[in-house]
């Protein structure tokens, strides 16, 4: 894992990056919601591959 060497909170800073975005209309208001909420799910995607890839490596050293 990389060490954030400044003090900026990087939650903090794709939300701004988030909110700095012109939407134009509903319809591309639409599709910045739907890339936002893609993210978050393959982040969770993600969050859930490595529970469970560390889940197996630990019941593999019980055998």
């Amino acid at each position: 894992m990389t060490k954030n060497k400044s003090n900026v909170d990087k939650n903090l800073q794709n939300v701004v990056e988030d909110l700095d975005k012109t939407v134009v209309g509903g319809h591309h208001a639409q599709q910045v919601n739907q890339q936002s909420n893609d993210r978050r799910h393959q982040d969770a995607l993600n969050h859930q591959s490595i529970n469970t890839n560390t889940i197996n490596a630990l019941s593999d050293k019980d055998v």
